[in-house]
């Protein structure tokens, strides 16, 4: 009897999970039992954690016991520093440079699944921090115990103290975009979101006034408005309206005030020519919108933007991948032969 295909897998279920649940008809977004919105503006990444592996919110000697837990894991293996060098000195993309540094993690470890993703989480900012650092002509700094892992990241990249809206606006980010369900990057290790480009079209329109006729021309172009629109969601974006108003939050005492007012017109402006011209289609601000508003904010370059979002996204790929071995059955999906 003939497999019935589908495209992408779209529509099709292939494995259970309690980690996340992406209802884009309604607009939401539940994060192992809370909703985005809920959860992701109060909670720690500390607690994600927890949350995200083990099933619930921590208590407080649990809290603590995962913090001293990552704090203790930052250290790279000096292995992994001279990939990074190396990388550096080829002006390898930092992506690429993440991904080739992780490989190398594991060499002289012997780990339990578990201690594996214990390591990743905490290891991925000294990694990003690091590959920034030498990319700049600096020296790597010296990983630090005392910080939370949201301050830990900022403090990697930048040198020197951490403000607590920067801290927050950062730990906001990574509990938001955490987990999302078994999208590409989960399955397939690859990711689509597209945050530098939609900064770029804020800078690129410059003023208010210029919004409207530069998003007409490139809808007349046939281009896609970044930022908008969203292959799942068909209606607003959860969890742009969660890192919306970090974003307001954060520009409120911090950041370029200007910028926020800009980004805001063209969102408005973005968001009615859409209407009007693709009326068919429910084109609103998806969570990449938001992201490249807040990153550019908390002082990241555009090309640590997607590292940055690793750094959050890595707690759903260890907690799927763990989940899954402890399912014990591989997701082994077939293909449709056309050749000869």
């Amino acid at each position: 009897m003939p497999l019935e295909k589908q495209s992408g897998l779209e529509g099709v279920v292939a494995a259970a999970t309690r980690l996340s649940r992406v209802d884009g008809e309604a607009g939401k977004l539940i994060l192992a039992g809370y909703a985005v919105e809920e959860i992701a503006p109060r909670a720690s990444f500390e607690e994600m954690t927890h949350l995200l592996w083990y099933g619930s919110l921590p208590n407080a000697r649990e809290l603590k016991d995962m913090a001293v837990d990552l704090a203790s894991r930052r250290y790279l293996p000096l292995v992994t520093l001279a990939l990074l060098r190396e990388a550096a000195r080829n002006a390898v993309p930092a992506m690429d440079a993440l991904r080739m540094a992780t490989g190398t993690l594991s060499l002289g470890r012997t780990e339990s699944p578990d201690e594996q993703a214990r390591t990743l989480v905490a290891s991925f900012p000294t990694i990003v921090g690091a590959y920034q650092r030498l990319s700049s002509g600096q020296e790597p700094l010296e990983p630090r115990a005392d910080l939370s892992h949201a301050q830990y990241c900022l403090h990697q990249m930048f040198d020197g103290e951490v403000g607590k809206e920067r801290a927050r606006g950062l730990e906001t980010y990574l509990n938001t975009v955490c987990d999302h369900g078994l999208n590409a990057s989960t399955f397939a290790a690859l990711h689509g979101g597209a945050p530098g480009p939609a900064l770029d079209m804020v800078f690129e329109i410059g003023t208010p006034e210029r919004a409207e006729q530069v998003i007409l021309s490139k809808l007349a172009r046939g281009e896609r408005l970044m930022g908008f629109g969203h292959r799942i969601y068909r209606v607003r974006d959860p969890r742009a309206d969660v890192l919306g108003a970090a974003a307001e939050r954060f520009y409120a005492t911090e950041g370029n005030r200007e910028l926020y007012a800009l980004a805001r017109a063209v969102e408005k402006v973005a968001l009615r020519v859409l209407a009007e011209k693709k009326p068919e289609r429910r084109l609103d601000t998806n969570v990449e919108f938001y992201t490249a508003l807040l990153l550019h904010g908390l002082g990241i370059r555009k090309e640590l933007f997607t590292p940055t979002f690793a750094i959050g996204r890595v707690l759903g790929w260890t907690a799927h991948c763990l989940e899954q071995l402890r399912d014990g059955r591989l997701i082994r999906p077939e293909s449709e032969y056309i050749g000869p």
